[in-house]
């Protein structure tokens, strides 16, 4: 296993992953970024932590493929983070432990693969080659740094290699093979004829008597549910709004036009020089080695290719892209600015070791005028000033609205209108109270039962909520015009499907009599159709219609066996299983051979990486906080 894991470091596989971490932190990236400055921890293993951050880029990373997978048919309570949280934190302590499989084998990537690796991902290249730019872009667009995601991408490796080696190293047996093949290459014989639900649909329909009686005996799935009216405070920055002064709009162009997208940048290439495990006078010779090449007339990006030890710029010449001043480390941001263009510099020494810089092109920033500007900046100056002023309101209503029996006088001394909102349920899912802030004041203990202000919410946007409730609203069963057309459907689909299986009884009784399949079909005025040699495999048979005639026992000589299935659509098909040919290993052939053995082979490699992983969770120390 341990060559197995060996070989797998190299591959495509490993490619996947990169993009996946990727992903992982772009799509739902700013949360998760918000939320790695907890240092709780949700579960240890073996008494290394599993923080909220991890847990929370899980739970996220299970909602993309339930939305991959589900696309338009996905329930939205399945993507809840309650309802992933148990899987999701299950499925972290499994890939903890076996990461910590991985380390105890003494299993490493190199650096130098992880860079290879990264300078190959086409993720981080333009025009087919490494772009650091592209690099640094994606990277930060995720909330990554290089040593971040460096680290982040040796973890997954490992894990993964752990996982595939453990796969790989499955066989099939002679005798597993020749048992599937022959499960692979039998064939049946059958007919089916489909008994359509819509004729039943259109034909039954429930009368009065029966929705009646259908409403009162169900009211309780047609309950409105309990609501509150209210009244309610809004301060809202926008409403704040006041003409700038024309100093003010000054400083903030200032301001703006000192950004580094108005500075000028530079292009720089770098050789980077990591001392290892050699000795300070072989360190100095590659560098001295490097500038002699230099000076003797090789260009940089050719030096940059023979000595630089950062593989992933040494592909492209060395180029690191554009910096304004900020990109780099300190060191190298000095020796940059005072180097002319085309000049290259002597030793610059920073934390990641010793580099030799070149800048290869410059761009002055193009400052924009005042009136480009001003737009820009006056919505600027203007929200700034609002904001100050909705936070200090606030801070006024806080105070007022404790002291208040109701919200009319702290309105009144504020200036705000006093505003209603009616039919406000725990469960509002548009408007200003879907906010969940909002509604847990709402049918808090203090303002529902107590009647007193709630307190002063604020929400996206430094907008302030107060409220009070003005009425109570009980749950009330929904009026039974409000739902009629729903128990109308209800009842006329389940008259529909019971009406259909017993046109499918009667069906199966004449097939059974000795009437044929076509006949009876025929004389129904149903679609039917035959089916010679299908397999396990065959794509043009319905998927329920194949299940179960492969589940059916093979008939007795010289006679056949019926049965009925409902299909995806609701619609019932009778079918008729004629002849069984046993399957033959013989006829399988290329492909297919490999095809069947690699699917046997993973599924045991997952029988066998399930095991794996339940001796290390009995041998693990787990705990969940």
């Amino acid at each position: 296993m341990l060559q197995n894991i060996r070989n797998n470091v190299q591959g495509p596989a490993v490619k996947v992953v990169v993009w996946l971490i990727v992903i992982a932190f772009a799509a739902f990236g700013i949360e998760n970024i918000l939320l790695g400055g907890s240092s709780n921890s949700v579960a240890e293993v073996n008494g290394e932590p599993i923080s909220p951050f991890e847990l929370q880029q899980s739970i996220n990373s299970q909602k993309r493929q339930l939305i991959s997978v589900l696309g338009d048919e996905l329930d939205p309570t399945l993507l809840d983070d309650d309802r992933l949280r148990g899987p999701a934190l299950e499925n972290l302590i499994g890939r903890k432990l076996v990461l910590q499989s991985a380390m105890d084998m003494g299993l490493d990537i190199s650096d130098g693969e992880l860079g290879q690796l990264i300078a190959d991902m086409e993720q981080f290249q333009i025009d087919g080659q490494f772009s650091p730019d592209a690099y640094r872009s994606v990277l930060s667009s995720a909330g990554f740094t290089p040593a971040s995601f460096k680290q982040t991408l040796k973890e997954d490796m490992l894990n993964m290699q752990i996982r595939s080696s453990l796969g790989g190293s499955e066989f099939v047996t002679p005798q597993e093979m020749e048992l599937s093949a022959r499960l692979a290459t039998e064939q049946r014989d059958l007919r089916y004829l489909t008994i359509p639900i819509e004729q039943f649909r259109r034909a039954l329909s429930p009368g009065e008597d029966e929705v009646v009686a259908f409403y009162e005996a169900n009211q309780s799935k047609y309950m409105l549910p309990e609501t509150v009216d209210l009244e309610y405070l809004l301060i809202d920055p926008e409403a704040y709004r006041s003409p700038v002064e024309e100093a003010v709009l000054l400083e903030e162009y200032e301001v703006e036009t000192s950004d580094v997208r108005y500075q000028t940048e530079s292009r720089v290439s770098h050789i980077l020089f990591e001392q290892g495990g050699e000795s300070d006078e072989a360190f100095a010779a590659r560098i001295l080695a490097a500038q002699e090449a230099i000076d003797a007339g090789t260009a940089f990006a050719d030096a940059a290719s023979e000595f630089s030890d950062d593989i992933g710029s040494a592909s492209v010449g060395g180029d690191l892209g554009f910096t304004s001043g900020e990109t780099f480390p300190a060191e190298m941001e000095a020796a940059i600015s005072a180097l002319q263009l085309d000049e290259v510099s002597g030793p610059v020494v920073t934390d990641a070791g010793t580099h030799l810089l070149l800048v290869t092109e410059r761009r002055a920033g193009d400052k924009p005028s005042l009136e480009e500007l001003r737009e820009e900046l006056t919505d600027r100056a203007q929200m700034r000033a609002a904001r100050d002023q909705a936070v200090r309101t606030a801070d006024q209503l806080r105070d007022l609205a404790f002291n208040a029996s109701d919200l009319s006088t702290p309105a009144t001394e504020l200036g705000l209108d006093l505003l209603s909102a009616t039919g406000v349920s725990r469960n509002q899912a548009e408007g200003l109270f879907s906010a969940a802030a909002l509604r847990d004041q709402a049918f808090s203990d203090d303002v529902l039962e107590n009647g007193y202000n709630s307190e002063v919410i604020e929400l996206p946007g430094n907008r302030f909520v107060a409220l009070r409730v003005a009425q109570y609203n009980e749950a009330a069963p929904q009026p039974l015009a409000a739902v009629r057309d729903d128990i109308v459907r209800q009842l006329g689909e389940a008259a529909a499907r019971e009406a259909l299986v017993v046109k499918a009884e009667r069906a199966l009784v004449a097939l059974r009599g000795g009437q044929s399949v076509e006949a009876f079909a025929t004389e129904s005025g149903y679609a039917w159709q035959v089916e010679l040699g299908a397999r396990r495999a065959n794509g043009t048979v319905p998927r329920e219609v194949l299940a179960r005639v492969f589940e059916l026992p093979a008939p007795e000589p010289g006679s056949t066996s019926f049965d009925y299935v409902t299909g995806s659509n609701g619609d019932v098909l009778v079918l008729e299983l004629d002849r069984v040919s046993p399957g033959d290993s013989d006829t399988l052939a290329g492909p297919a051979v490999d095809g069947l053995r690699n699917q046997l082979s993973a599924e045991q490699g997952g029988l066998l990486l399930g095991e794996y992983e339940r001796g290390l969770r009995e041998a693990a120390d787990i705990s969940r906080l």
